[in-house]
């Protein structure tokens, strides 16, 4: 039996016991839930940094808070919640020493955001990441695990360099590919149901060779990598919208489709990524900067976590979430407000780029509460 987080006989459950809280957590893995909770923590966090750096008048704790926003949100919130995953997929216990790092990670950032300690514990748990990685690749040599595996290396590639000095908006495309190529080589697993032919995997091969030759290219010649590096996005966008299993369950009902929605809008933020980074080429700052970033790490990456989050945290949590079909409210927000952004970047900024900023993050906020209140009945009929 796994460690539970509160005591479940009638005797043992302190006085808040039918408080909504205590029904929602009510047995969950302890160890799991902990490490969600610093993850979901760096999120809250990141997100409050990103409004502060858009020059929303909020509380500010520690003036470099602001700086924090983008190593919160990739290694402190998705370093956790990825490799938490893994850990429990590969039932090993050291494993969950991973998320923790990067857990510890977040915390150090927040604690001393100056100092690189923050970046000592992410780099470290980027490197137990392609540890475990090593384990699976032992048991299940495949290419699925061989592209995820690839994404694991360059995060610990990319935050290295960012360890040893390296500025982060260079930083940022290896931090692009590490999520890229997790969410493609999850979704290869999915579509070997489809039984692809040799050229659609030699055409997926492709792309993930672009983004890699991408990478290399920006050490060196930054303006022509960054724009190899978009070839290989929109190429990878153009494959999953042509082969993933997605555009066959998209005619399905309910929780099956409302996953294909969300993959196939999110291949579109892939693909419009893919387009900015070819044609402006290397940029280090500016509009230009900021619509590529969140194209990718909010219209893409989010949209994956919104149509898997049904999925993976019964497995990861031992929770039933339950598909609602309020759950295409935090779906549309999302993606209306990206797109106010990315358009108001691409015109120059102006307040609609600051209420589209706002407005990302009130639909990640309906994501978490669409996901916990759905879960909620559930978790209450098994107390």
């Amino acid at each position: 039996m796994p460690e539970r987080c509160f005591p479940t006989t009638a005797r043992e459950r302190p006085y808040f016991a039918n408080s909504p809280f205590f029904l929602y957590y009510v047995g969950m893995p302890k160890h799991r839930f902990l490490l969600l909770a610093l993850g979901m923590g760096a999120m809250l966090v990141g997100i409050w940094s990103g409004l502060l750096k858009m020059g929303w008048s909020l509380p500010n704790v520690q003036a470099a808070w602001p700086l924090l926003h983008g190593p919160l949100m990739v290694g402190g919130f998705l370093g956790t919640l990825i490799s938490l995953e893994r850990a429990v997929a590969l039932k090993q216990r050291w494993a969950y020493g991973v998320p923790a790092l990067t857990g510890i990670g977040a915390i150090a950032f927040l604690m001393m955001p100056l100092s690189s300690a923050g970046i000592l514990f992410i780099t470290l748990g980027s490197l137990g990441m392609v540890i475990i990685f090593g384990n699976i690749l032992q048991r299940q040599r495949e290419l699925f695990n061989i592209i995820m595996a690839l994404g694991a290396v360059l995060w610990w590639i990319g935050n290295t360099l960012w360890l040893f000095g390296r500025p982060l908006h260079q930083i940022v495309y290896w931090w692009m590919a590490f999520l890229t190529l997790t969410i493609a080589g999850e979704r290869l697993e999915l579509s070997r149901l489809l039984r692809l032919s040799p050229w659609a995997k030699s055409s997926f091969i492709l792309s993930v060779l672009f983004i890699c030759l991408g990478l290399i290219g920006t050490a060196m010649l930054p303006d022509l990598g960054v724009r190899v590096f978009g070839v290989g996005m929109l190429g990878l966008a153009l494959w999953l919208w042509r082969y993933d299993l997605a555009t066959r369950t998209v005619k399905k009902q309910g929780l099956t489709r409302f996953v294909a929605v969300c993959m196939l809008s999110g291949y579109v933020w892939l693909g419009v990524g893919g387009v900015l980074g070819l044609v402006n080429g290397y940029v280090v700052a500016g509009p230009y900067y900021d619509a590529l970033l969140h194209a990718l790490f909010l219209g893409f990456v989010f949209s994956m976590i919104f149509g898997h989050a049904p999925i993976i945290f019964p497995g990861v949590l031992g929770i039933a979430v339950p598909f609602r079909t309020r759950f295409y409210a935090h779906w549309a927000l999302l993606h209306v407000t990206v797109l106010v952004r990315v358009l108001a970047d691409l015109s120059g900024g102006g307040p609609a780029w600051r209420w589209g900023g706002l407005l990302n993050g009130v639909a990640i906020l309906m994501f978490l509460a669409n996901t916990v209140s759905s879960s909620w009945p559930a978790q209450k009929g098994n107390t």
